[in-house]
């Protein structure tokens, strides 16, 4: 059963990681599918890889103007996920950059709110819309406090908006530490070195993958009696475990 076949899907940060495998995902239940990036290329790339009914638009989530043209031409759209990744604002506090967190704001809590206000107009009436979070917004973890403060308002918006803008569905998923080119940027043996910390102390034994995500972000858009949840995917990595 496709249950969201025909449907379109606009994907932004659709160009690898989370967002490429959400499209995946999309594709593969019938639907069209755009996603967008800032790189043409590594977009065009990306839709090779998902198949399907799958278009690719070059759009930098962090450009207003931008934004509004895009989506006052892309016709209606069912639903929309948000998965615009940040990365500047983390370290520890004593010693945080206040510019490098302002700029981890801009990077990604400035884009996810005026890609959602852009899209409104597009958006069909009780379609859906997905950000993209972090668990870092809960987990307490030294040295992520600015970090927390990005993602954690992001999620402190998905319930008063699910309600303003019902009946359209406002949700979010918040993963846990995920293998996906957001962590090249790390030596590969220091990566291998994290990632074996993080699945040793994680209930299902092991980081998260893309795929796992993208499941969590397809069923938040496909069950239409969900709405004001911000839906964890972490392996159980923030439960206290006692350990």
């Amino acid at each position: 059963m496709h249950a969201l076949a025909g449907q379109r899907v606009v994907v932004m940060g659709g160009s690898s990681g989370i967002g490429e495998a959400a499209a995946a995902f999309f594709a593969a239940d019938g639907a069209e599918v755009v996603i967008t990036g800032r790189d043409q290329d590594r977009l065009d790339a990306a839709a090779g890889r998902v198949g399907g009914k799958v278009s690719a638009y070059r759009v930098d989530g962090a450009d207003r103007a931008a934004v509004d043209a895009f989506f006052a031409g892309s016709g209606p759209v069912d639903h929309l996920v948000v998965a615009l990744s940040g990365g500047k604002g983390g370290g520890p506090f004593a010693e945080l950059d206040l510019a490098e967190l302002a700029a981890g704001f801009d990077g990604k809590f400035w884009p996810h709110v005026q890609v959602l206000q852009a899209a409104l107009p597009a958006l069909r009436r009780d379609g859906s819309v997905t950000l993209v979070t972090a668990a870092s917004a809960r987990a307490a973890l030294p040295g992520t406090a600015g970090l927390a403060a990005i993602n954690g308002a992001l999620e402190a918006m998905v319930p008063p908006l699910a309600v303003e803008l019902a009946p359209l569905r406002i949700n979010a998923v918040s993963p846990g530490v995920v293998d996906t080119p957001w962590w090249q940027g790390v030596p590969a043996e220091q990566r291998r070195t994290l990632f074996d910390g993080f699945a040793a102390i994680t209930p299902v034994g092991r980081v998260g993958r893309p795929e796992d995500i993208a499941r969590a972000i397809h069923m938040l858009a496909a069950n239409d009696f969900v709405t004001g949840v911000v839906l964890e995917a972490t392996g159980g990595a923030t439960l206290a475990t006692g350990r």
